[in-house]
Parts: structure tokens; sequence; C-alpha cells
């Protein structure tokens, strides 16, 4: 059976409501991510809204409900049956909120299957198959501007440090409970480059694809959470290429990332709102121009925070 149901961010989309109980087993071998999505040269596309209905909720539940964006680059928040005590996506243990919610998401790269198996307490499994859209990608050019920003050998002293303390920061388990809301717009502004585009430098030189969305503003834009989190890196320094960054943990694998900074205006461990001032704009680190750049990321995958966030607001 499918339906519709409404996603607590900002697009309704595609829900599949349907699965099949078997006897307990071991779970199966994860679903291998295909090749990376051939580049086209278009932009990425927000999905297509469809009329949302709410899915029935019975208190004997015996399968999995979802909402959310099923393609490359998509976030989806599911219901798992009732009793489950274990979750696995494709062959990953996920955890479940006492009311039964769980979050999943699918890589830029994401192949199109996914698996979920719940094990409830009576020692049933209840199965999935999740169906992933594929989509293009834009290729943004760069001809001024090389590939590395610094010399070689001073990127190879610097960089290794810095990524220990991005790695470590995403390990942070929190209590944040920003999954669960619509998600804002960390600024107003025109969408200069989009998520999974990839970027040619000078010579050719091709770059690693764009893992976040660029919002190009003016220096010192307010820059606000997107929903409740908890600071998990507040960069003390410039970054080679994030430039000041600053990190928030929305729970439950969820988090956000905030890069080229002017000034950040939180700490670590510290509890932000929704709305929420909590840095500025600018252009440090490997930026061009002003702007902010907004990634997010769940466990390893990385998200398209256009899919979360919804279409970009006009500008009052």
């Amino acid at each position: 059976m499918r339906k519709l149901a409404r996603w607590s961010f900002g697009i309704p989309a595609l829900i599949v409501l349907g699965s099949c109980i078997t006897p307990a087993q071991s779970a199966p071998t994860p679903t291998p991510t295909s090749a990376r999505a051939q580049l086209a040269p278009r932009a990425s596309a927000a999905p297509r809204e469809v009329p949302p209905v709410l899915p029935r909720r019975a208190p004997d539940r015996d399968s999995f409900s979802y909402a959310g964006s099923l393609m490359q680059g998509g976030v989806v928040i599911g219901t798992a049956p009732a009793g489950t005590s274990l979750l696995m996506f494709n062959g990953i243990t996920v955890p479940v909120a006492p009311d039964g919610r769980f979050v999943i998401a699918f890589d830029r790269d994401a192949g199109t299957m996914a698996s979920l198996v719940a094990t409830l307490e009576d020692g049933r499994q209840v199965r999935d198959t999740l169906t992933i859209a594929p989509r293009a990608w834009n290729i943004s050019r760069l001809a001024s501007l090389p590939k590395y920003p610094v010399p070689e050998p001073e990127m190879e002293r610097l960089r290794p440090p810095e990524l220990a303390q991005i790695n470590a920061a995403r390990r942070m388990v929190t209590d944040a409970a920003g999954w669960r809301q619509p998600f804002l717009w960390p600024a107003i502004g025109r969408i200069s480059t989009l998520f999974g585009s990839q970027r040619v430098y000078k010579n050719g030189e091709a770059g690693s694809y764009h893992s976040g969305l660029d919002v190009a503003v003016p220096q010192g834009t307010p820059v606000l959470a997107p929903a409740d989190g908890v600071v998990i890196l507040a960069a003390d320094h410039p970054f080679t290429l994030e430039g000041n960054l600053l990190m928030v943990d929305h729970g439950m694998g969820l988090n956000s990332a905030f890069l080229h900074l002017s000034r950040i205006t939180v700490h670590v461990g510290e509890h932000v709102r929704r709305g929420q001032t909590i840095a500025f704009s600018g252009m440090t680190g490997r930026a061009t121009g002003p702007h902010l750049h907004w990634s997010m990321k769940w466990r390893e995958a990385k998200i398209d925070p256009l899919l979360v966030a919804g279409p970009m607001p006009r500008a009052e």
C-alpha cells in the first residue's frame, strides 16, 4: 500500500507505506552504492510537490511510514512499526525515538535502492525496500581560480588537524531534537551554487562535487539556526578551506555546517534555538566573495539543504 504524508521539514513528497513481515532472521547485506550519478549541465531541482495526506496511525500498525525526499541528497523522517526493538538501514543500526520516529538520508551518490529491517519485540521482522530517485547535477567553471588555495606542502601540514576536528565534532551525540522541526533558511538571498554540482578550476582541473549550497549575501549578514540544535564546533581560527566554521547538531545524526563566516557568536556545547542568530556571513577561507555556504550531513551521507528547507523565500 502506498500513501502520501506530510513531512515536518519543508517539502511534502511521495511516501511509501508498506512492508512485509517475516520470521526473525539475520539482517540482509547492505545494498551497494552505485557509481556517481553522471554530471549534466543543469541545476538540481527540488522534488515535485504533491498533495499531502496524513497516514492512518493504527495502534497496532505493522508497517513503516515515511515523509521526505526519496532521492539522492534527500532526508526522510520515518515511523517504525509498533514494538520495534532494533532498526537496520542498509545493514547499519538506526536509533528510534520513543514515539517510533527515526531519520535516514541518502547521499548525493546513493544507489537506487535502500533497505530497512525492523526487528519487533516478539522476534518478528518487518522489511521494506525504498526506491531512491537519481538526479542530474550542475557544473560550475571557475577558470580564474586554482584548485588549491595554498601551496600543497602547506595544505598537507594544516589540513589533517582540521579534518580531525571536523570528524570529532560529527561523532558527538547530543540531546538535540531539531530534526523534528520544519527547517528555516539560515539566510535569505540568491542561491549561487547548488548542492551536488562539480567545480572545474583553472587549467580544467576538476574538483570534488559541491557538498553544500551557497547563498550570496553581503558581508555581515546574520546567519540563523535553521532548527534547534547543539553547537559541536565553533572554530577559533579560520580553517584553510572552510574559513570560520560553525557546526550544529540537530540530533539523530543530522547536522549543519556553516562556512566562510566573518564572526561566530555561539560556543561549543551551547543549545541554540530555531531562528536564533548564531553567526555572521563573510568570505573567510576558500571563497571568491561574501556568501554563506550551508551544508548538511546525516552520518556520512551528504544532504541537499534545498530538499530540507524548501524553496528559497523571497527577500522582503
